[in-house]
């Protein structure tokens, strides 16, 4: 038996209950165990929060970067040794397979070292100027940075929310989702304090559910709070936006997709089968890039779609916490429930089940439909869960339209024996991120990542966040002054 853990806010640099003292329970979505206890914070502690990262601003935009820089290296390494803890707690928290937990566990040592090199990143230019002055474009760090992180790859995601940022001289206050306060939230505190990172630098406010309108609504609304980054869904994506534009803010939003992956009749229909399987699949389908369309040339769709339904047919179903199961729990009641919806009523309206289509326990299988209507709500929303349709076309050009024909557009994929041909085809897509001869499912911490239209705007990844996360000022220098005309 696992001892249950009771956890604080990291304000300032200490370890704090809720100002109103209450807590929550963190459960197991598999399980419906107890893993923590968790504060219930308010608005009163996100504006405590907010006022210590804006106090430690000044000193730490000043530190040296060869300082910043190590704090990052140190946080990578700690982040390294606790690997089998934060494999297991995503897994208890999240409802992680092993597989999933283990990527998170690889990817953000890397995410961690990349950003210390942002500590060093190139923040000016020499502009010239007709007037003799001596112009410069100086990047400066904007301020106390808000961040909303999710649930979904918790350790990922929300690494991915503070550490351009904190590398960049920015100071941070980080919004967890309340269904992974600590493997998307209180470790960051913990890991960054014993890396030596100074107080107020980052700060950690969790809430309960049901709770996250007020306190997101003090971190908005603060005038200290500089920038905003939000990943989630695009329902709530629009409203932050909408709150942020009122006070002049500028916001990085990655959001959801509906990610096609296109298979042609020229691809490798055993690798494409693979390729859709994992993209569709991988952590039940709650993934912002998850492929949700599978779109095949008719030349190949009746094996493609043979090979890929025996395939499905034989991933397993079921506790995360046993290393060869591929479809967990999906995080709460309310959402398997709307997963479920979603299935029914695409069936409803014409839709076939052509495999899986129902719960197992908080599970929900791995499920291909067809024939789904383009009215439904399946054809038109994401739907956060192990489902994906699969479209029959007659040629690329219907492909690449069936591809567009939605509002989202993050991440998509085409399958082809022709590199060329499929690099012509992505041009065409209307996607933030395109994949030639890979699923929708790729990150890498260098690269420029977020979507368009729906899916959202702004990049995380590589030289982009430098954009995002600094103001460019113009600074001019005169050895001589110049005639004023009064």
């Amino acid at each position: 038996m696992i001892a249950t853990q009771a956890y604080q806010q990291f304000i300032g640099g200490a370890w704090t209950p809720a100002a109103g003292g209450r807590t929550y329970e963190d459960r197991d979505p598999y399980t419906g165990d107890v893993v923590a206890t968790a504060p219930a914070g308010g608005p009163e502690d996100m504006t405590a929060a907010i006022e210590a990262a804006a106090a430690a601003f000044e000193a730490w935009s000043a530190t040296p970067p060869a300082e910043r820089q190590r704090m990052f290296l140190q946080a990578a390494d700690l982040l390294e040794g606790r690997q089998e803890e934060v494999v297991s707690m995503l897994a208890r928290e999240t409802g992680s397979t092993f597989g999933f937990g283990m990527f998170q566990s690889f990817f953000v040592p890397n995410l961690f070292r990349q950003a210390a090199a942002l500590a060093y990143a190139p923040m000016g230019q020499i502009i010239p100027s007709d007037t003799g002055a001596f112009a410069m474009g100086i990047r400066r760090p904007v301020g106390v940075v808000g961040a909303f992180a999710p649930w979904n790859a918790a350790l990922i995601l929300s690494a991915r929310s503070i550490a351009a940022p904190l590398a960049l001289g920015n100071t941070v206050v980080l919004k967890p989702s309340e269904w992974s306060p600590w493997s998307g939230g209180l470790l960051w505190g913990e890991i960054f304090a014993a890396a030596g990172m100074p107080a107020g630098v980052l700060n950690v406010v969790t809430h309960a559910p049901g709770d996250a309108g007020p306190i997101g609504s003090a971190l908005i609304e603060h005038p200290a709070v500089r920038r905003l980054n939000f990943t989630g869904s695009s329902a709530v994506g629009r409203i932050i936006a909408e709150a942020a534009g009122r006070h002049l803010k500028r916001v990085l939003l990655e959001l959801g997709g509906s990610n096609p992956l296109i298979v042609l009749a020229d691809a490798d229909l055993e690798y494409a089968v693979n390729a859709s399987a994992f993209g569709s699949f991988l952590h039940q389908g709650q993934i912002c890039m998850s492929t949700r369309r599978i779109i095949v040339e008719r030349a190949v769709a009746d094996e493609f779609v043979v090979r890929l339904v025996e395939k499905t047919k034989g991933l397993k179903t079921g506790d995360p916490k046993e290393p060869d199961t591929i479809i967990g729990p999906l995080i709460n009641a309310d959402a398997l429930a709307m997963v479920q919806g979603r299935v029914r009523q695409a069936v409803d309206a014409g839709a076939r089940i052509l495999v899986g289509g129902e719960a197992v326990g908080p599970c929900f299988q791995a499920t291909l439909l067809a024939d789904v209507p383009p009215d439904s709500e399946f054809a038109k929303q994401e739907t956060f869960g192990p489902v994906a349709s699969i479209e029959i076309v007659d040629g690329a050009d219907e492909a690449v339209a069936r591809a567009n024909a939605t509002s989202y557009g993050l991440s998509a994929g085409i399958i082809t024996s022709n590199r060329e041909r499929g690099f012509a085809l992505a041009q065409r897509i209307e996607s933030g991120i395109v994949h030639v001869n890979d699923q929708t499912v790729a990150d890498e911490p260098q690269m420029p990542f977020g979507g368009v239209k729906d899916s959202g705007f702004g990049r995380f990844g590589g030289q982009a966040v430098v954009d995002e996360f600094t103001e460019l000022r113009w600074v001019t220098m005169r050895g001589e002054g110049h005639p004023f005309p009064f």
